[in-house]
């Protein structure tokens, strides 16, 4: 498997972590990595952030239309909604984009795994699975594929790797429910997992991304 096109954006000083940043449905990698200056980061930081695009595939609900997608969404049904499938063969990409980082000399636990909607559901489903440890992972705006339940084959790696999970109240793509639930399921389980809404719809806002940005630092530092 060819690695995905994606846009990297380097520190200022040699990387010595990394933020990978995955889009929603229809997006690119562009969409969201013009949020790397909003974050609040130090001017001296040291994170490299990749921010990579989805495949193009035909998406079942938008009547086949092909447009940059991590997987098919067949239904608005929540436990119907993500292909399975097609989930596990967008994991092994975003494995693959870990995996490059690695090599690179960045060790696991210095990665970030973020996500928006699509890309959250990818995000936690992969940071899940994941066998090494990560340093986060980030769930915006999403769900869980399984609804309430947790996907298959959990690593104990990430059990305790903190967890942010935002969402909008008064999103009308992902309803809060579905955050909720997700986050439910993870609390249930015990694992390290941070929920916190805002007032918008299926967006980010400018301070909701201040505080990502101290996030990012209190879990890479």
């Amino acid at each position: 498997m060819s690695s995905l096109d994606k846009i990297v954006i380097e520190p200022q000083t040699p990387a010595t972590a990394c933020v990978i940043w995955l889009h929603g449905l229809g997006d690119s990698g562009a969409g969201f990595a013009p949020v790397v200056p909003v974050l609040g980061l130090p001017s001296d930081h040291s994170i490299r952030f990749v921010f990579p695009h989805a495949p193009e595939q035909a998406v079942t609900i938008n009547g086949g239309f092909v447009m940059r997608s991590w997987y098919d969404i067949k239904s608005m049904d929540l436990h119907d909604r993500a292909d399975l499938q097609g989930v596990m063969a967008s994991e092994q990409a975003v494995m693959q984009l870990i995996n490059e980082q690695i090599a690179q000399g960045i060790s696991a636990d210095k990665i970030v795994l973020a996500g928006f909607s699509q890309g959250g559901v990818m995000s936690l489903f992969t940071g899940l699975r994941f066998e090494q440890r990560l340093a986060g992972i980030m769930a915006l705006s999403c769900y869980l594929p399984g609804g309430e339940a947790l996907p298959e084959h959990l690593a104990e790696a990430n059990y305790s790797t903190p967890i942010l999970q935002h969402h909008g109240e008064q999103d009308d793509v992902v309803p809060l429910f579905a955050g909720k639930m997700a986050h439910d399921a993870l609390n249930a389980e015990g694992y390290n997992t941070t929920w916190k809404t805002f007032r918008m719809a299926h967006s980010v806002l400018p301070n909701q991304l201040v505080e990502i940005g101290q996030w990012l630092q209190h879990v890479l530092r």
